[in-house]
């Protein structure tokens, strides 16, 4: 994608998400919309890149994905982010896809966003503090981020609609599809040197359907100190 030299941040926002409707990426309005009110700028270090279609590092060995897989992931969760309902960011990072879940299942649900580097929690924190369309969700107590170890998810307010994770696990953690409502997705890459993106569907008796959506490349879903190592 090319950059955007638009008048200001909001322009080049929405050029960034109409460029991804060009391309296919969005079909969904209610993503589009998401994505629009949510400013990407707010959330990478380097705000002259922030509307570029690729991944950027945001220190700790960790990276926030690039726009169109943000969008991708947002397209295959659209269904289990209605208004009202619950949904686990494991690997939050910056808090921008956190923002943009908190976005579409507004204030009448839940959004919890867990990430293992304090850091990033803190500035996450700031970050969305910064957005007037997830603010006033922080404020209320419907979106939090908090720090832990995504790969045991957040128990507290389990089951959730929709799951997403931002790194890749060698194997889908059991306490992900555990927290998992009857009826609700999960997104997770999976895998070591190859990786695919996998979709994972709990049915209403409680069985788990997984399928591969496309092959990607992100860090991996390990432990804090084996992600400081660069491990």
């Amino acid at each position: 994608m090319k950059q955007f030299w638009s008048p200001n941040s909001i322009n080049k926002n929405k050029a960034m998400v109409e460029n991804l409707q060009s391309h296919g990426v969005i079909t969904s309005d209610e993503v589009a919309k998401a994505m629009e009110a949510v400013d990407r700028g707010l959330f990478v270090p380097d705000r002259s890149v922030a509307y570029v279609d690729s991944p950027l590092s945001i220190g700790y060995n960790v990276t926030i994905s690039a726009p169109h897989m943000h969008a991708m992931c947002l397209e295959l969760l659209e269904k289990n982010l209605k208004p009202g309902m619950r949904v686990l960011d494991v690997g939050s990072g910056t808090g921008y896809l956190t923002a943009c879940f908190g976005v579409m299942v507004g204030s009448e649900g839940r959004v919890i966003g867990v990430e293992h580097i304090p850091e990033l929690v803190a500035s996450s924190i700031k970050n969305i503090e910064a957005s007037a369309a997830a603010s006033p969700l922080l404020k209320q107590g419907s979106l939090a981020i908090h720090v832990g170890d995504g790969r045991q998810g957040w128990g507290e307010f389990a089951p959730y609609d929709a799951i997403h994770v931002g790194a890749a696990a060698p194997e889908i953690p059991e306490a992900l599809i555990d927290q998992l409502k009857p009826g609700g997705r999960l997104v997770i890459p999976v895998g070591n040197l190859f990786q695919d993106l996998q979709v994972v569907d709990k049915s209403s008796d409680g069985s788990v359907s997984i399928r591969s959506e496309t092959s990607v490349r992100y860090v991996p879903l390990t432990s804090r100190e084996a992600q400081l190592r660069g491990e």
